[in-house]
């Protein structure tokens, strides 16, 4: 169920989405969707044309309901950025205006920076035909620009949130899949390892060079050394290394 809200409305979660007058409820939910992917959950509406809620943009989303859900409308622009404190506008085109210019990557440091010492922030996005208007830009601390081929340089706006929503996620570290970090073994364990190697190796007659004996058992050491193995992975090897030492002997 969406909302209409108040100047002082703000939803945690990084930047607030702002979509100046959105023309097509598909868009709206790809936008959500965009969104939901990386993080991102305060979506702003600025006089959708269809109106609020949208059955299309719900479809859309692809069950990012959380954002739909907590959708804010605003009749102006002016209302729905009134409680931020550093506003960015995406615009692909040249204003004549004297306005910091970002790119996208700059412009998610800077926002991260500012949001991470509590200071409320917005992206700005603009219409699906024309985007933003010059008033529009001007009441915006910077301006975004993406990186496209002049030569067709029109973005899709769900395309556009896209961009910029991984490239806030890109200014935090990743945990993929929840799994933990691993953490490397002890030297101890390490050497075990390198040692139980080097008989295993002896043994099979690969140092069969004895000019060359010192030398390749230093490179195994720096290898094994370099590979940051943890202590399961280590236990790991030296199982292999075990099961190869069972099968030589039984040759």
């Amino acid at each position: 169920m969406s909302r209409n809200a108040s100047n002082t409305d703000f939803v945690s979660g990084g930047p607030a989405i702002v979509l100046v007058e959105p023309q097509l409820g598909e868009n709206i939910g790809m936008v959500a969707r965009a969104m939901a992917n990386f993080g991102l959950s305060d979506l702003r509406l600025v006089n959708p044309r269809d109106g609020w809620p949208n059955g299309r943009a719900r479809a859309a989303a692809s069950k990012a309901d959380h954002v739909i859900d907590a959708v804010t409308v605003y009749p102006t622009l002016s209302e729905a950025i009134a409680g931020l404190q550093f506003v960015v506008a995406t615009t692909a085109r040249q204003r004549e205006m004297i306005k910091i210019v970002l790119g996208p990557g700059e412009a998610a440091q800077k926002l991260r920076a500012l949001h991470d010492t509590d200071v409320r922030t917005g992206i700005l996005f603009g219409r699906e035909r024309w985007g933003l208007e010059n008033d529009e830009v001007a009441i915006c601390d910077a301006i975004v620009t993406f990186p496209v081929n002049p030569a067709f340089a029109s973005l899709n706006i769900a395309q556009a949130v896209l961009l910029m929503s991984y490239e806030w996620m890109k200014t935090k570290p990743v945990e993929l899949f929840g799994e933990e970090p691993l953490v490397p073994a002890p030297r101890s364990e390490v050497e075990g390892l390198v040692n139980h190697l080097i008989e295993a190796l002896d043994e099979a007659d690969y140092f069969h060079l004895p000019e060359k004996r010192e030398r390749m058992q230093l490179n195994l050491k720096s290898i094994l050394a370099r590979a940051g193995f943890s202590a399961p992975e280590v236990q790991t090897l030296r199982g292999v290394v075990a099961s190869l030492q069972r099968r030589w002997m039984r040759k």
